[in-house]
Parts: C-alpha cells; structure tokens; sequence
C-alpha cells in the first residue's frame, strides 16, 4: 500500500501538482476520513478539482474542535478563533451571576457559538443565519437554538436588552474584490457568505444599528472586520451609542471591534 495509488505519497504528488500547498498533510488527511479505495479516489478527484479540504472531508479544524461544513457552506478560518478569544475574554470580565447568553450572527456552520460553548461555563446560545443551508450545518453543530432568517428578525423577542455577548462574522468583503477571492472561496462557498457590498460594511451597520436594543447593560458587540475597513466600522459603532476599541492579531491577521453600550444607552437598556 505504500506505493500504491492510494497512497499518502503517490496523493500528494497528486495533490501538489493540482496546487495544494500543503499537499503531505491534506494527504494525510484525506487517507484516514475515507471509508474504502474508491471513497478515498472520489475525494482525492474532488480535492484535486478545487474543491476545499474541508467540504471533502466534511468538517474543519477550529478552536481545537471539529466543526462539520457541508457544500457550499462557509469555511471558519482560523483568524475568527481570536474573534472567540475575545468573545471570552469579555464574559470573564463581565462576571455575569447566571447563564451567558450568547447570539451568532450570520453563524454559518456555527463554529463561533460551538467554540464559546466549549470555552465558557453556562452558555446560551443563538444562532442566526439567512442561508438555508448553513442554518441546516449549524443544527448538526450548535447545542442550542438555530434559526433562519434575516439577521435580529427570527430572534425570539423576549432576548431584547439580554444579550450578555453579540457576535458576528458577517461578510465583508466588498462587492468589486469577491473576484480576487481564492477560487476556494469564490466558486464553493455562497457568495452570500463573502459579499459585503460597496464597501464591504453593508451588513455590519445592520449589525451595528440594531445592537442596542438587543444587548443587556452590561453586554458587548463583537465584530470581526479587517484592519483596513476597522476605522469604517468603529465609526458605525460610535454613530449607534457603542463605546468601540479595536483588537488585532498580527500572527492570524484578524482584527476585532469590540463595542460597550454608552452610560446612556445602558440605563436604557436596563430600563426595558
């Protein structure tokens, strides 16, 4: 077997010369997640294709978890593992004396809340997308409730000022850059998922407007962005009452707005 065409070696030339960078490891990879030969050449064709590693072997590596990704469905990379780090950083501070309640905007496969589950004790969380099929991966994911729909719209309505941590990775990428997209991305995972707008920013202020009436006093609002659109959005944060600050991991490139509700907006909050 080890010099058969079904082995890690013979794969990896395969694979390495369709483009994969880290064609030993997929190889590896794909080797044990398939269940007999055949299994394994119809993954091994498809990966050669194009098509991500992740939708071959159906599931992602993130935050130490597996996640399972289904065709077409957006891939959690790795630099939203710091959007989770900081998400749990700020429920430590918070010290909140009950359940953490928890909403996953535009959640994909669910990775985010599956990941803050794991990571914190007391945890409920919710988790919306607007793509029939991620919200179908996210309820194979996501020990909690999963819904479909636009945004805050198929949230249950009692969650208004109780939401401890408001989380979104929402697409933003602009609209004239999706073509410059690894094909990985551009031709396999919904463009839903990726597309941003004009500027990259049209759902994060969607994000960002309804926040208020949805956080607790004492909650916060977690966007993930990129460096170079991050004044763009603690700009929009600031114009809907949130206190910004802005964290960025070099090694991951992954840059995070973190936004407080104001004294102001707090005390109305707690007062609904």
């Amino acid at each position: 077997m080890t010099h058969g065409v079904d082995s890690p070696s013979v794969i990896a030339t395969q694979l390495r010369t369709a483009g994969c960078v880290f064609a030993d490891d997929e190889a590896q990879l794909l080797v044990s997640a398939a269940r007999s030969p055949a299994d394994l050449a119809a993954m091994v064709e498809r990966r050669v294709a194009g098509v991500p590693l992740e939708h071959v072997v159906g599931w992602a590596e993130f935050c130490g978890l597996r996640i399972q990704v289904a065709a077409g469905v957006f891939v959690p990379r790795r630099r939203t593992e710091f959007l989770v780090a900081q998400a749990a950083a700020c429920a430590r501070r918070s010290v909140v004396e009950r359940v953490t309640i928890v909403v996953d905007l535009c959640c994909g496969s669910g990775a985010v809340g599956v990941a803050l589950v794991a990571a914190l004790p007391h945890v409920e969380v919710y988790a919306v997308d607007v793509d029939p099929a991620a919200v179908q991966c996210a309820r194979r994911n996501v020990a909690g409730r999963v819904y479909e729909g636009d945004l805050y719209e198929p949230l249950p309505p009692d969650l208004r000022g109780r939401v401890d941590l408001l989380l979104a990775n929402a697409p933003y990428v602009p609209t004239d850059e999706i073509a410059l997209l690894p094909a990985e991305a551009r031709i396999h995972e919904a463009r839903l998922a990726l597309d941003g707008g004009t500027d990259g920013l049209d759902i994060q202020r969607r994000v960002i407007v309804g926040a208020t009436s949805w956080l607790a006093p004492s909650g916060a609002l977690l966007v993930e962005t990129s460096e170079r659109q991050s004044p763009q959005t603690v700009e929009a944060f600031s114009h809907a009452g949130l206190i910004p600050r802005v964290a960025h991991e070099g090694e991951l490139n992954a840059t995070v707005v973190i936004g407080e509700l104001s004294r102001d907006e707090a005390h109305h909050a707690g007062r609904q």
